[in-house]
């Protein structure tokens, strides 16, 4: 038999699940805790790089601070799309840990290092008119040639980074993420050396500003490679040699882009809409501005549990499914949600009544500190949409539907949540609150929406998905 497709296969009519065979048991509940744990640090660490980097170059001058906002921006903007693509190694390695096929897992790490190379050409072409583009975006002429030279000098590290994730998720779908909690710690210690080095020319080099803490990221980036190869080479060693010729094969290596490209896309989607709020807030001016940022970057500092657990519930759904286990995938599922949902909720306490005392965590201008504090509550309020949709993505990750994710973001977030976002921060008195209004909507929008996808999906046979020609 050969397929042609990731998801041919016949299923049995769907039918809806009911709660109770979401419900979980102790049993997976630490399940998901003890693999959520450390892959949330890990996301945290890696979160804390870009950090770091603020606030060291933040010492150097605004301008410079500017251009570093600027040109982290059009990185990620960049690199997004092939961040999510090389997500199908989530369902692909944990469905073949879960049904004990070592040569599956060989040929998805093997095809996931050709995909991080081959896409890191046209990330790096990208980023190399970063002068012409961000000019033609109206951004500040004195911020433009600095973050262009930033994107720039992060050049050299898109395929360290890229490669790095491929590691990352083909360890954490074998359900070991020690070296990578490893490995980030050094790399968070290394991050702040160079830039000590790079940004202000300490120890002979010249003082570089922004483009040095480009340039700081890059050999960070191949540190974590290098690192995290060290580290896992005794798990890693017999998936990555002997090279097979069957892994790269043009038909599977095909459908495998075509499993993670929606993943990649859904991605681009949501990064896009926050990304879109932070340009409108712009348009509000600059204590707008501000404002947001404060609001946003603590909301995305608690993010990274939710998105932890996400991680580890696509893992054990996908590991069920490899093993034939239907209801052991179910109540992975149900016991992400209930994690994602019940840790948001408690955010969501804290930034109802506690928005001052995050707001000035940040900052102490009045302002600024005045509409972060009307913010933060909304962003707990969105955190618990966005804890169940980031959960529910994963779970669908981990059975294999990497299409419905994304086309159920592009309904919520684009053609619910923007539209009300625009109309309530330029056509009322809402203003930047207005705009945030928006992010609650879709956000719910697509959480009701990937539920019901949940319900459905589930409850159909569970089968693992086969990339590859099997005769």
């Amino acid at each position: 038999m050969s397929r042609t497709n990731p998801t041919e296969g016949r299923r049995r009519p769907a039918s809806r699940v009911s709660l109770l065979q979401l419900t979980p048991t102790r049993r997976e509940l630490r399940a998901v805790l003890a693999l959520a744990f450390p892959v949330a640090t890990v996301q945290v660490g890696m979160m804390f790089m870009g950090v770091v980097d603020t606030v060291m170059v933040g010492h150097f001058s605004a301008r410079d601070l500017a251009a570093v906002a600027l040109g982290n921006l059009y990185f990620f903007t960049a690199v997004v799309f092939p961040m999510g693509l090389l997500m199908s190694l989530d369902p692909l390695v944990s469905q073949a840990v879960g049904a004990g096929d070592r040569p599956a897992i060989s040929r998805a790490l093997q095809r996931g290092g050709l995909l991080a190379l081959c896409l890191s050409v046209p990330v790096g072409l990208a980023l190399v008119p970063g002068n012409y583009l961000l000019s033609v975006l109206r951004q500040p002429p004195e911020v433009v040639p600095v973050a262009a030279g930033y994107a720039l000098a992060s050049i050299p590290g898109i395929f360290p980074f890229l490669a790095f994730i491929v590691l990352r998720q083909t360890l954490q779908a074998m359900s070991r993420v020690a070296p990578i909690v490893v490995t980030i710690i050094l790399a968070n210690l290394a991050n702040v050396f160079f830039n000590w080095v790079l940004i202000f020319g300490n120890l002979g080099s010249p003082t570089l500003g922004a483009v040095g803490t480009g340039w700081a990221s890059s050999l960070s980036r191949w540190l974590m490679l290098i690192g995290l190869l060290g580290f896992s080479w005794p798990l890693l060693r017999g998936y990555i040699r002997p090279f097979r010729p069957d892994a790269f094969l043009l038909r599977p290596l095909a459908r495998m882009v075509r499993l993670g490209a929606p993943i990649g896309i859904q991605f681009g989607l949501e990064f896009g809409a926050f990304g879109a709020i932070g340009i409108l807030m712009g348009w509000l001016g600059a204590i707008a501005m501000a404002g947001h940022q404060v609001a946003i970057n603590l909301a995305s500092l608690t993010f990274m549990v939710p998105l932890g657990i996400s991680q580890a519930s696509a893992i054990l759904v996908g590991q069920s499914v490899g093993r034939g286990d239907p209801g052991g995938a179910r109540r992975a599922a149900g016991s992400g949600l209930l994690l994602g949902v019940a840790f948001m909720v408690l955010t969501a306490f804290l930034f109802r009544f506690l928005p001052d005392f995050f707001a000035g965590i940040y900052t102490d201008e009045e302002e600024v500190l005045a509409l972060a504090a009307m913010l933060i509550p909304l962003a707990g309020l969105f955190q618990v949409f966005d804890g169940l949709q980031v959960v529910a993505s994963g779970v669908l990750r981990g059975v294999g539907d990497t299409r419905s994710p994304m086309i159920l973001n592009l309904l919520g977030f684009w053609f619910l949540g923007m539209p009300v976002s625009v109309w309530m921060g330029f056509r009322t008195p809402a203003g930047p609150v207005g705009l945030w209004w928006g992010l609650v909507v879709g956000l719910a929008a697509v959480a009701v929406l990937l539920l019901w996808r949940i319900r459905t999906h589930m409850g159909t046979d569970l089968r693992r998905i086969v990339i590859d020609d099997v005769e």
